[in-house]
């Protein structure tokens, strides 16, 4: 089976900051990749654009964080898709959680990446969450005969929200992006209505590998995202 990565953000440069690396090493080994931008963040997550021009639209908001959203997403190499779902609230309807199981079904991915359950900062990530539970379970079939294309179930991880020790994020997978971290800054440089997150994200990074090499002995290791597995892994053999 073709390894294929499907990356859920709520909002357009959410898989820029907690997941680019990871997208781009998948794509260095030859897996297929898609990121879902719930929406565009344009209300919540664009501080620095309704700055320099208060009397913005939200359109024009949106306008400039699909530019750059899909400018990162070319330096990374991978397809996005944009379902302008609103944010700040972010409200998750039926027919919003078929639209996602439908795509689900329709990319057929081997691992899914999305928001930590609990975010006490962010209103949308958790709804992000439920939507990416629910679509997957559904997708899958939840056990049962499902009215939706049933799919293999993904492996399932969260990707590390902005305040891990307040939101119940416990890594226990990191990824080595040492060999693409170079795309990665790239790709937070497009990100202009959030410019002041590229430090701490890059920072981050060069800590995670700290933790990755204390944990594995692998000294060449520089930089590092890190995850929360939400569901069990089955394999063939301990080893």
């Amino acid at each position: 089976m073709k390894k294929k990565l499907l990356v859920v953000g709520a909002h357009s440069g959410d898989f820029v900051w907690r997941a680019a690396g990871t997208l781009a090493k998948a794509l260095e080994e030859g897996a297929e990749t898609l990121v879902v931008a719930m929406s565009y963040g344009e209300r919540g997550e664009s501080g620095e654009l309704w700055k320099e021009d208060p009397k913005r639209s939200e359109e024009s908001v949106k306008k400039i964080r699909h530019e750059q959203a899909s400018r990162a997403a070319e330096i990374i190499g991978t397809p996005i898709r944009f379902l302008d779902w609103g944010d700040y609230p972010m409200l998750l309807s039926d027919e919003r959680v078929r639209q996602l199981t439908e795509l689900i079904g329709d990319f057929e991915p081997t691992v899914i990446l999305t928001h930590s359950e609990k975010d006490p900062f962010n209103p949308d990530h958790p709804v992000a969450f439920q939507a990416v539970m629910r679509a997957r379970l559904l997708a899958s079939g939840a056990g049962v005969p499902s009215a939706f294309k049933n799919i293999e179930p993904p492996a399932w991880y969260s990707f590390e929200p902005h305040q891990p020790e307040l939101s119940a994020f416990v890594p226990d997978t990191f990824i080595d992006i040492s060999s693409v971290m170079d795309k990665k800054i790239a790709a937070m440089a497009c990100m202009g209505a959030q410019n002041y997150l590229k430090d701490y994200y890059t920072e981050l990074a060069s800590r995670r590998a700290n933790h990755a090499r204390r944990i594995s002995g692998q000294k060449h290791i520089q930089y590092a995202e890190a995850h929360q597995s939400q569901v069990p892994r089955v394999v063939a053999s301990i080893f």
